[in-house]
């Protein structure tokens, strides 16, 4: 395809945008930068594409808009209808790269994240479809699948190619790390290099590597005192539950989708999963044999009733029905407690997905999990992955797989909101710089730089 079929392809409908995009590429393959004066006109001739400018401002940014992208639901079969996607666009210089951040769930601002810091880049944040302000007007959850999701990014890539010929990286923390490794095994040639932050892929509806990590991680002294928590808020349960009903009165909580006795039964389950994701400190546990009021505070502090309510369930209804669907998830070992567990049962583990309003959702298996999985750790060059050593969810990541030109880092002592490349080590963060500029073909200006 030669270049002016290629942008009527990226433009369709108006004929000044080839010529002006053009003229845009001949400033760069002249070296010179691409202005934001210039991207701004460049927008103006997308016709998919609303905008306006963004209030955001950090060190050398040149221009920043908000954008809403009319995507396809079914980019197979466009005359199905379609919805706008919501995208952040930060420009600095056309000659830099571009960081495409693969948002998990919804964005709600415009912000600059860690990579495009440590890289000095051009950014594009793109919502996830079915999140947000990225909502059709049925939520027909139909299209609510990897494949479409990923088309979305391809898509964007694609618009603005033309625009940024300098290399693109995408990244993405948790959810969106996921969403970073399914966009690179469904488009391998769209970005130079991913950067995945603390990025599970699991590969059934109840992961069973999740009970092996929480079986395992830190030492046994912390382990007994996380299970003693749970066992002593079960043995008082009544006056328990009947304090963390106050509390959850005064939050404003609604419990439909759970009973409060089920929601409070998972959240003593959750536990320990979200101590070690978030981090939390062993020495600031109580002993069992504390006030009941003390275990209580510490209880909110870690897990709580709020992600169980009916606003939580609102909240993750989209995420948990990619779970149910394609993603895979993690379910609760109940063998600890189940002579104390009054409303969630014994009979197997109860699961941590709440697909949306009850609905039935077919799961595919973990087939496709298990292709990306697969395709990853033979063919995943070029890839940084950032876990932490305490997160749970490390549970369920990329194994480091030598023959590869890709770097696993599990930080020690570091959990899901602090595996950042900023808590790495000067030797990791040299590695890490030098591994982007090998395979991007430049000198970073960012952070890595200095």
């Amino acid at each position: 395809m030669n270049f002016n079929s290629a942008f009527l392809n990226l433009f369709p409908g108006s004929s000044s945008a080839p010529v002006m995009v053009f003229l845009l590429l001949s400033h760069v393959a002249m070296g010179q930068a691409l202005n934001a004066e210039e991207v701004e006109e460049a927008l103006f001739d997308m016709p998919d594409v609303r905008f306006e400018k963004s209030d955001i401002e950090y060190s050398n940014l040149e221009g920043s808009w908000n954008l809403m992208i009319r995507q396809p639901l079914d980019h197979q079969h466009p005359e199905k209808g379609s919805f706008y996607q919501r995208v952040y666009l930060s420009h600095r210089d056309g000659n830099l790269p571009v960081v495409m951040v693969t948002e998990g769930y919804d964005r709600g601002r415009n912000y600059q994240s860690e990579l495009t810091k440590a890289m000095g880049a051009n950014q594009i944040v793109v919502e996830h479809r079915f999140y947000g302000e990225s909502v059709p007007d049925s939520m027909d959850y139909e299209y609510l699948n990897i494949r479409q999701a990923t088309g979305d990014l391809h898509r964007i890539r694609e618009m603005f190619g033309a625009l940024y010929q300098a290399p693109w990286v995408a990244t993405g923390i948790s959810k969106g790390g996921q969403t970073t490794l399914y966009y690179r095994y469904f488009f391998p040639k769209d970005v130079a290099a991913s950067v995945p932050y603390v990025a599970p892929i699991n590969l059934s509806l109840e992961d069973a590597r999740i009970y092996e990590f929480l079986d395992d991680v830190g030492n046994a002294k912390c382990r007994r005192r996380i299970e003693a928590i749970q066992q002593r808020i079960l043995d008082d349960y009544d006056a328990s539950l009947l304090r963390l009903k106050w509390h959850a009165k005064g939050a404003g909580f609604r419990f439909d989708y759970l009973s409060v006795e089920e929601a409070f039964e998972y959240a003593i389950l959750e536990y320990p999963f979200s101590f070690w994701q978030w981090g939390a400190d062993c020495d600031e546990i109580p002993y069992a044999d504390a006030p009941l009021d003390s275990i209580l505070d510490h209880f909110l502090d870690v897990s709580g009733l709020g992600f169980f309510s009916d606003d939580g369930m609102l909240d993750y209804a989209s995420h948990y029905y990619q779970c149910a669907a394609e993603f895979g998830y993690y379910g609760y070992k109940v063998e600890p407690f189940k002579e104390k567990l009054r409303a969630l049962g014994t009979t197997g583990n109860p699961s941590a997905i709440f697909a949306p309003n009850h609905m039935s959702v077919e799961y595919d298996g973990g087939e496709l999990a298990k292709a990306v999985y697969d395709w990853i750790d033979s063919e995943g060059n070029k890839i940084i992955y950032i876990n932490g050593a305490l997160d749970t969810w490390s549970a369920t990541a990329m194994p480091p797989n030598d023959d590869l030109d890709a770097l696993y880092f599990f930080l020690e002592d570091q959990s899901h909101g602090t595996a950042r490349i900023l808590n790495m080590s000067d030797s990791q963060k040299k590695d890490t710089r030098d591994a982007l500029e090998r395979w991007l073909g430049l000198e970073l200006s960012g952070f890595l730089a200095e």
